[in-house]
């Protein structure tokens, strides 16, 4: 705990947890043989959502990240025993720490709003189901100059606005809702390539792959784009439930079911690997208009116009 952020917000040090590791060989303690799962069982592992996701997925050495996709999306890097400040508009975090091991601290950069922007076109009945949004998207060969910036609620990492707005540019007679579910598909891998940018200037490490999960790794065409706009190898894992595996893989390390990291990586398991097949000219003059499009939607709601 940090001392001077206690006195600054009078909080006394013993009211407090005592810091333990993510995964430790002491225990947390055990479930009660009486209650709902009927046997005692080591608690053996303690991390956060995104913290679990990213030893699920295996990063546990510095320039390994990961991006889950959900209603926002939540990019890890792994930045080793060095709590790296940003300077980019990232959060620094602690990433875990393993028994009598230093801890290894993130990057991270959260974005509001990927998977909620899909639910939205449901509900403006642009689509009827998320698994219509690839075949849609597929169905035309660009957004035909529509850019989308899914800022319902503000935007996140890096930009930091609480005030940008949801914004989509570029439309014409011609638009048609392919190309605007298209945009939306865009937009969540433009988002990442933001956050990926900030990382690499922060870290001073070029990502080379970036393992993905969530529900919306599933649709084969944004994984594609994906790798296309960050122009790095996405990596999806057999398993995508990844924040339950790294807590597993944590409580399992400490009482010795795994022992060591390297059965962890034998483990974890590839299912479908994507690699950039678009010229980087395309994709730079693409993010280009995309940071056209999110200053637009920047500093939009003002007291009194919402």
């Amino acid at each position: 705990w940090d001392d001077e952020l206690l006195e600054e917000f009078n909080v006394p040090a013993e009211l407090l947890p005592e810091v333990r590791p993510s995964s430790d060989e002491d225990l947390y303690g055990t479930t009660d043989s009486d209650g709902f799962l009927g046997a005692e069982i080591p608690v053996a592992g303690a991390l956060g959502d995104q913290q679990a996701a990213l030893f699920g997925q295996t990063c546990f050495d510095a320039g390994d990240a990961k991006n889950t996709y959900g209603t926002g999306s939540f990019m890890l890097m792994n930045t080793g025993d060095e709590a790296v400040m940003s300077e980019h508009g990232l959060l620094t975090t602690v990433g875990f720490q393993r028994s009598g091991e230093p801890v290894q601290y993130a990057l991270e950069g959260s974005i509001f709003i990927t998977g909620a922007a899909i639910e939205w076109l449901e509900d403006v009945s642009l689509i009827d189901d998320a698994a219509e949004t690839e075949e849609l998207a597929r169905s035309v060969d660009s957004t035909d100059g529509v850019y989308f910036v899914p800022a319902f609620t503000g935007l996140g990492a890096p930009h930091w606005d609480q005030r940008a707005r949801g914004t989509i540019l570029g439309m014409t007679r011609g638009t048609r809702r392919e190309h605007v579910v298209r945009a939306t598909l865009e937009s969540i891998a433009f988002q990442t390539r933001d956050v990926a940018e900030a990382m690499e200037e922060d870290s001073g490490i070029d990502l080379s792959t970036l393992r993905v999960d969530g529900g919306a790794v599933k649709n084969n065409f944004l994984c594609q784009l994906q790798s296309n706009i960050v122009g790095t190898d996405i990596v999806r894992p057999m398993v995508d439930e990844t924040t339950a595996l790294g807590a597993a893989y944590a409580a399992g390390l400490a009482v010795g079911y795994w022992s060591n990291l390297d059965e962890l990586r034998d483990n974890w398991q590839i299912d479908r690997e994507f690699s950039p097949d678009d010229s980087a000219e395309n994709v730079d003059g693409r993010y280009g208009r995309w940071k056209e499009a999110v200053d637009r939607s920047l500093d939009w709601a003002r007291e009194g116009s919402d």
